[in-house]
């Protein structure tokens, strides 16, 4: 690489929940950090929006109050499955919904606010050569630092340019995800089953229900477009044709997201640090992508901080506290997620497991704590 537009403490490739909290994080100790994010702010992107209430003691720490933005409480949880079997439970912990246009908008401010460099570009080329990362973008600057954190999603040409080994593999899901108003209870997270695929739905800010659901590419490409899929697949599970024909879409296209990978990844990849999606994603069917990516954040940035202090003495050391920790953490619930979601996949094995749940009430409740975490401590 030529001449250097700036060197740095820590670059984090990717603006979303995980890049953002991390930022801010690292800000709050004075070290320098920039984040490359490739699109503008504030922005709607496929995703459930609800977040489990274990992140809320982090978020405190960081100074963001996601019911001053408008966040919806939510305490219960529903599931039917294709052919319209419905179980309810409480939630354990509780959640919140709210949009990624607004959280990750409000926590760009918040970086701003901590004197975190933002940069709209995209990152073409990362190198690490002696103990340093080097770094591209797209608008040929050059930046040097001593720590990257890849927070980029769920797949991006920098997966391509690492090698990573589950960008090698077909990626068979799609996701559609838009806003409706309408009428839908502010407490409830539903997860509703129809052939082929699943659909999350919930209240956010705004009094907007977020729809989400996802399905195999071989399902959808069937059929002519994203309307007649749902009148004649999505439609099929009676709670999702009510919720459709019984509101107005707010959005004037859905938005949608193709190539998404419930492979296994590497949390650390020649030596960038990899969190939320970028490290692993789990089942939207468990619902707690979001949560996960702030966890994971917050677990780096505090190893992080120990690396600067030399409380973490190297870099070898560094990686592996990160790797254990990671692991300790979502190793558990990503494997939950993988079995739940493989027996929902089986349409005549969901409605079995429906009745057995129906009979054993306090089972989906102990599912449910399976693919969530504890409150967050902030240390």
């Amino acid at each position: 690489m030529s001449t250097l537009d700036s060197t740095t403490d820590i670059i984090v490739i990717g603006g979303g929940l995980a890049g953002l909290t991390s930022a801010i994080h690292l800000s709050k100790y004075d070290l320098k950090v920039l984040v490359i994010e490739k699109n503008e702010y504030p922005k709607h992107k496929v995703c459930g929006e609800y977040i489990s209430n274990e992140v809320l003691p982090y978020l405190n720490y960081l100074e963001v109050d996601v019911f001053k933005l408008g966040a919806k409480k939510i305490t219960h949880f529903e599931l039917s499955t294709p052919k319209n079997r419905l179980i309810k439970s409480g939630l354990p912990l509780g959640g919140f919904g709210i949009s990624r246009f607004t959280l990750d908008n409000a926590l760009a401010e918040k970086a701003k606010q901590n004197k975190v460099s933002m940069l709209q570009d995209t990152v073409t080329n990362i190198q690490f050569i002696n103990d340093e990362f080097l770094i591209e973008t797209k608008s040929k600057k050059k930046f040097k630092s001593k720590i990257a954190i890849g927070a980029y999603g769920k797949r991006s040409n920098l997966d391509v340019e690492l090698n990573r080994d589950f960008i090698k593999k077909k990626s068979p899901f799609l996701a559609v995800k838009t806003h409706l108003e309408g009428n839908f209870p502010e407490d409830l997270v539903a997860l509703h089953n129809f052939k082929g695929g699943y659909c999350g739905v919930s209240k956010v800010e705004n009094n907007h229900i977020n729809l989400c659901y996802i399905t195999n590419f071989e399902a959808f490409k069937k059929y002519k477009d994203i309307n007649e899929f749902q009148q004649k697949v999505v439609f099929k599970n009676r709670y999702l044709k009510t919720i459709f024909e019984t509101s107005k879409p707010v959005f004037n296209m859905p938005l949608t997201i193709s190539q998404i990978s419930f492979s296994t990844k590497t949390p650390i990849e020649n030596h960038i640090i990899m969190c939320g999606d970028t490290a692993g994603m789990i089942h939207p069917l468990c619902g707690n992508g979001m949560s996960m990516a702030i966890r994971s954040a917050q677990i780096a940035s505090q190893l992080i901080l120990k690396y600067f202090t030399s409380e973490i003495k190297s870099r070898e050391a560094l990686e592996k506290a990160y790797l254990r920790e990671w692991n300790s953490e979502f190793k558990s619930r990503l494997r939950t997620g993988h079995f739940v979601a493989n027996l929902f996949s089986q349409n005549k094995l969901a409605e079995f497991l429906i009745v057995f749940l129906k009979a054993v009430p306090f089972l989906l409740p102990q599912i449910i704590k399976r693919t969530h975490g504890k409150p967050m401590q902030v240390k």
